[in-house]
């Protein structure tokens, strides 16, 4: 295995990247891009896969096709070894979900269809506010590209899972391609109710069953459901989007969502690191924010949250007044929502001005913030279930669905997206991750600038040394880490915590944040210790041994609170935003 391929076909921007093996490892041969073209007028992705190819062709004096094939294996500067590709394309893989209770199977349905890389369009739940007809309409304008069915416990009554069916069958919605193609559907419910729903839905929907989500109450079983999506996904949805089945001819199996490889890397930093990982991806049209927590890996997806198409939504969501807090310059409210029309207007434009850059720079911090707070809402214990407790405490429970995301026990942040990725100073992008996801205690700070993870995520599978030399000789750009310690709010000034780094003692004061510089590779052995009130991940007023590892922002010590504590008053906010962005290397001049 001398060379590989790897292609993300994304909604907009095809991406090629050529890897090759020397005496030293891995390494990246080069990378090109092109436009996707799976929507009209061009109707064939391997229009966009091809033309990037070319591209890459040019600038590594490589030859990758011949006649418009690929070729393989490779021989001198000649071909291939492996082929991978990921796609998230025409939005990537669309689904319906429905079932019973909104909160308990349909919610279930729900994390499994996120977990296996979908954009869920809707919910459908028995117990939600819609009338019959609503749902129906509602069912039938989606044409999603599959359905997942969930409902009851196994064994239990299957008259309600009987009627979501029903309604799957009443609208009967057409899939996004493919003339005379059924859209696949996946039952994951009451195995009693398999028969009746065979019966209603086999002759106008592709069906298949798998084990149910939510086989009793206490237990939760995603990993099958997930398996039939990615099966579904390969044999029915790609084969049939326009340009696909070439596609599939080319990479065999090893293609999947982009979301889905993305995912394998943070479950393989997991377990290499040692540490509870959150991953962002912020696009232009959604924010996936990713978490693997004890073994666990969640993904969720905010449809309406993205830094050029669905800006507005941003806006209107966070309202103006959070965005102007993160800006050091006098920006008033209508120079902001005038910023924004323009961006609307055009969506992909780049920032031309400082100005520009600071107001999207603000954008993109509460994109980060209400995307995770959606993360938080849907990364919960079971529903429904009881808590075991004492005899005493029988007649006084509760029950579950905690919030299981602890900013506190999260060891490593991974950040990527355009405005994080292409930021013009490392300390604008710390900044941008660490004000808008406010980690607490001691966080390992990384950025994936060249956006390679999709690709790393394929190569996983099949020749792991590869994507482990990609992975942290390329890919991972260290940032720094990040010592914020959580406590009730004190006077500016006031010291919250310190900790000895090269000897000398560093004190973590209120209402600031300072860096101090250490160098990617670096690390250093140091025991923070907080004041009485004031918890860095052990508890108020424990002390914390920790490893802080070095990065293009330094160690950063922030003291600014959690959540960030900033002046009411509006001049004195931007003075305080200046200084912190000053400290950070991450005010540009207006």
């Amino acid at each position: 295995m001398q060379r590989i391929l790897a292609v993300d076909v994304g909604s907009t921007t095809t991406k090629a990247t050529v890897f090759e093996k020397s005496s030293a490892g891995w390494g990246m041969k080069g990378k090109a891009t092109a436009p996707t073209t799976v929507e009209a007028p061009h109707l064939d992705v391997m229009i966009g896969v091809r033309k990037a190819l070319g591209r890459l062709e040019s600038r590594t004096a490589l030859k990758l096709l011949e006649a418009g094939r690929l070729l393989s294996p490779s021989v001198g500067p000649e071909g291939v070894d492996l082929f991978v590709a990921t796609s998230s394309a025409g939005g990537g893989l669309q689904m319906l979900v429905a079932g019973l209770a909104k909160h308990l199977t349909a919610e279930s349905a729900h994390r499994a269809a996120l977990g296996a890389g979908a954009v869920v369009l809707d919910v459908i739940a028995m117990d939600d506010a819609r009338m019959v007809s609503e749902e129906i309409e509602r069912i039938r304008k989606l044409r999603p590209d599959m359905i997942l069915i969930t409902g009851g416990t196994d064994g239990g009554n299957i008259s309600g899972v009987a009627a979501v069916a029903e309604f799957v069958a009443a609208a009967n919605p057409r899939p996004r391609f493919g003339q005379g193609f059924k859209v696949p559907v996946v039952f994951a419910g009451n195995v009693s109710a398999r028969e009746y729903v065979n019966d209603v839905l086999s002759e106008i929907m592709d069906l298949t069953f798998t084990d149910n989500l939510r086989p009793d109450l206490e237990h939760e079983v995603l990993e099958p459901c997930i398996a039939e999506i990615h099966r579904l996904f390969l044999e029915h949805v790609m084969s049939h989007a326009p340009g696909y089945g070439t596609l599939l001819t080319w990479v065999g199996e090893r293609i999947a969502p982009t979301p889905v490889a993305v995912g394998e890397v943070l479950k393989y930093l997991r377990a290499t690191l040692g540490s509870k990982v959150l991953g962002v991806d912020v696009g232009g049209a959604t924010t996936d924010v990713f978490s693997v927590l004890d073994g666990e890996f969640y993904r969720t997806v905010s449809a309406n949250l993205g830094m050029s198409y669905s800006m507005s939504n941003v806006m209107v969501e966070a309202r103006p007044e959070n965005v102007l807090r993160w800006v050091p310059a006098d920006i008033t409210e209508r120079e902001l929502r005038d910023w924004n029309f323009n961006k609307m207007i055009r969506p992909t434009t780049l920032p031309q001005t400082a100005v520009d850059l600071m107001l999207e720079q603000a954008l993109c911090r509460e994109a980060l913030r209400l995307s995770l707070e959606h993360h938080r809402s849907l990364v919960r214990g079971l529903k429904g279930i009881r808590k075991k407790r004492e005899i005493s405490d029988i007649f006084d429970q509760t029950g579950t669905g905690e919030v299981k995301l602890d900013m506190s026990k999260v060891g490593v942040i991974v950040g990527t997206g355009g405005a994080i990725s292409y930021a013009p100073r490392y300390g604008q992008a710390m900044m941008m991750l660490n004000d808008g996801l406010q980690p607490e205690g001691v966080t390992d700070i990384y950025t994936d600038r060249d956006y390679l993870f999709p690709h790393i995520g394929m190569i996983l599978k099949t020749v792991p040394d590869a994507a482990r030399d990609i992975l942290f000789n390329i890919a991972l750009v260290p940032l720094g880490t990040v010592v914020a310690p959580k406590g009730p709010p004190v006077a500016d000034g006031t010291v919250i915590a310190e900790l000895t780094v090269g000897g000398k003692t560093v004190r973590i004061s209120s209402g600031e944040i300072q860096r101090i510089p250490l160098e990617p590779g670096e690390t250093v052995e140091t025991e923070i210790v907080p004041q009485r009130r004031f918890d860095v991940g052990a508890g108020p007023g424990a002390a914390v041994k920790a490893r802080l590892r070095g990065g293009y922002s330094g160690v950063v010590l922030d003291g600014r609170g959690r959540p960030i504590r900033m002046p009411e008053n509006p001049e004195e906010r931007r003075r305080v935003m200046r200084d912190w962005m000053t400290a950070m290397d991450a005010l540009v001049a207006s």
